[in-house]
Order: structure tokens, then C-alpha cells, then sequence
């Protein structure tokens, strides 16, 4: 039976905060998108028939003020093409890379009131996510 998660999980976010708070960090974040975008009844978007992929622009739009304001910006970002490894299955519409200062920075993000309400558009937007933190390394011209 196949899992979506477009929340973190209880356990994912408690390991989250036990993770370092000052020191950069990188957030792998892999989306797929609803046909028809999933929002309240009552949202100001309800019935507007936009795709998933037009709702998560919208968030984009909504949110970007307060990622940047953290200190967030974007280092990476592609188009899914192909399963290479894993489940011939499973596949993603986007994936990018958040870099933020620190968690302290995300978390600044995720509690301001605005951004609250930005996240709606990311909810009715996905079928399935996947947020991966990572500790950044270096670049170069080897796997090792």
C-alpha cells in the first residue's frame, strides 16, 4: 500500500529539533502534485478549479517574502525526469534545495502568522512530499 505525506511526521519533526540550530542547513524537498488542487471549504481559492501545480505556485508567491526574510534561498531546482533507483512507481513532478541559515531560521518561518497562512496553498496543492534535511558539504568533481 502505497504512503503520501505532505506533513512532517510527529517522530521526523522531533529529530528535526534535536539537530544543531545554528549552522546551515539544507532541506531536500521532493513534490508531487494533485490534479485538482484541495482546498476548504470557505478558502478564498475553494472552487477556483486550479491544478495542484498552480496552488503550490501560489505558495510560492505567499511564502517567498518570509523565506527570504529568514535568510532561505534556493540552491538547486529541477524537473523530475525519470526513476533511475527506487520504485519505477514513485516519481516526483519538482524537487529543489532550501538553504537556510539554521533551523532556527525555519523555524522563525514556520511560525510566523503570514506564513501560516501561505502553507494552505502547499497543503492543497500535493498528493506527496518529502522534506530531507541535510548537513551541507562540498562540492567537486568526485562522489567520495
Amino acid at each position: 500500500m502505497a504512503e503520501f505525506y505532505i506533513d512532517p511526521t510527529p517522530e521526523g519533526f522531533q529529530a528535526f529539533k534535536e539537530l544543531p540550530r545554528d549552522e546551515p542547513i539544507h532541506m531536500l524537498n521532493l513534490l508531487r502534485y494533485r490534479e485538482q488542487a484541495e482546498y476548504p471549504a470557505g478558502h478564498e481559492h475553494h472552487g477556483k478549479g486550479w491544478s495542484g501545480r498552480r496552488a503550490y505556485e501560489e505558495y510560492g508567491k505567499t511564502s517567498g517574502p518570509i523565506f527570504r526574510r529568514v535568510g532561505g534561498s534556493i540552491v538547486w531546482r529541477g524537473t523530475f525526469e525519470a526513476m533511475v533507483t527506487g520504485p519505477s512507481d514513485k516519481h516526483w513532478d519538482d524537487g529543489f534545495v532550501a538553504q537556510y541559515p539554521g533551523s532556527a531560521a525555519f523555524f522563525e518561518m514556520i511560525k510566523d502568522p503570514e506564513y501560516q497562512l501561505a502553507v494552505v496553498n502547499r497543503t492543497a496543492a500535493l498528493v506527496d512530499s518529502r522534506l530531507m534535511r541535510f548537513k551541507p558539504g562540498e562540492g567537486g568533481d568526485g562522489f567520495g
